[in-house]
């Protein structure tokens, strides 16, 4: 197939770790969020073009995760993820003091060419160093390995949701917490944390939010206690769920759309769209392909070298789940608007490129399938 010359030799090792399957389940999704992300626009176009850029920048990043696990030592990514970790907080500390801010949150950094949100590589980050921390222990773990582990995942969480953001600090945790769940950790320990965080919460409600998340926690039990403020884009979500019916009004054909009613369509609520455009057909149709590509992904994880590459696929596959679980739920009305957006579908460029490249790790951090 290829030519006993270097390049062919680099294509070998390339293709080794990409895992075709994934990558058309991948692609599909693409394709699908880059036709809603066109009918969600209006007129609005220069947001498709942007995000085929992004998706353009994401897949090289795919692509760079294979290459970096395929020619690079296993024990490479273990190394270097303590330095990530650090660099991490530190552009996360940059953010509080010279960060950019937009509708009363400090989230971004300006690095001139474009505008980044720190907090997204964090996904990666977390996970990269809890698997990094487990790697080289005993499991399942002793308890001062949790408590160390806690600890690793506890600070940036604080840091991110300081911002505030607490989708993504939602997003940040459960991927280091994933991670100490892969240790084997006995279930009495994950149990007691439960059990700690239901009587946590009442505190963490009144006295970790600010106002307008307690609102927000407020409109999901009731979103016409506030019709034109916080219960809004609940309410305009329900409106476009609820009037695609079976089949969908079809493509282009959304009134919530056209007429400007549904807010933040092409980003946190453009599952609305899938829904009024495609109706449950669609829905489920969809939801079925996330499905099966957080199946690949534990199968992936599952397929590890070691125990680092199993802990860490482990963790990117779920948090996927989260991701997915946390945008579908606040749109359907199950769960607070916290500004999750849907994964790989709505619009933009830093989250898009952070879960492509836990994607490119997973795929190259598993046991070589075949030589050539």
């Amino acid at each position: 197939m290829y030519d006993n010359q270097p390049f062919g030799d680099f294509l070998r090792r390339l293709f080794s770790g990409v895992d075709l399957t994934m990558l058309i389940a991948l692609a599909t999704l693409l394709g699908v969020g880059i036709i809603t992300l066109y009918s969600a626009s209006n007129d609005k176009l220069w947001r498709v073009d942007n995000q085929i850029i992004h998706i353009s920048l994401s897949v090289a990043g795919l692509f760079l995760a294979v290459i970096v696990t395929q020619f690079f030592p296993s024990t490479f990514l273990q190394r270097a993820s303590i330095w990530f970790y650090i660099l991490g907080l530190v552009v996360l500390l940059l953010v509080i003091f010279v960060g950019e801010e937009s509708k009363g949150a400090k989230r971004w950094l300006n690095i001139g060419v474009a505008r980044i949100q720190p907090s997204e590589f964090m996904k990666i980050i977390v996970p990269l160093m809890v698997a990094r921390y487990f790697a080289d222990k005993t499991l399942p773990p002793r308890f001062i390995d949790l408590v160390w582990a806690l600890l690793i995942v506890i600070v940036p969480v604080l840091l991110i949701a300081s911002q505030p953001d607490l989708g993504t600090a939602l997003l940040v945790a459960s991927a280091g917490l994933f991670g100490i769940f892969f240790t084997g950790i006995s279930w009495k320990w994950i149990i007691g944390s439960i059990v700690s965080l239901m009587v946590a919460a009442p505190l963490l409600f009144f006295y970790g939010m600010h106002d307008y998340q307690r609102q927000r926690v407020m409109t999901l039990f009731d979103p016409t206690l506030d019709r034109y403020g916080s219960g809004y884009h609940i309410l305009q979500s329900f409106i476009s769920l609820g009037s695609g019916g079976m089949n969908g009004k079809g493509w282009m054909h959304g009134d919530q759309v056209r007429l400007g009613f549904l807010p933040e369509r092409h980003t946190d609520f453009i599952f609305a769209v899938i829904g009024e455009e495609y109706g449950l057909t669609g829905v489920v149709m969809i939801l079925l392909l996330y499905l099966f590509i957080i199946y690949r992904g534990l199968y992936l994880a599952a397929c590890g070298r070691d125990t680092f590459a199993r802990i860490l696929g482990g963790c990117f596959a779920l948090t996927f789940f989260v991701y997915l679980f946390v945008n579908t739920g606040m749109v359907s009305g199950i769960l607070p608007v916290v500004g999750v957006p849907m994964p790989l579908v709505s619009y933009g460029g830093t989250s898009l490129l952070s879960l492509m490249i836990t994607f490119g790790l997973m795929m190259g951090l598993r046991k070589k399938a075949r030589k050539y």
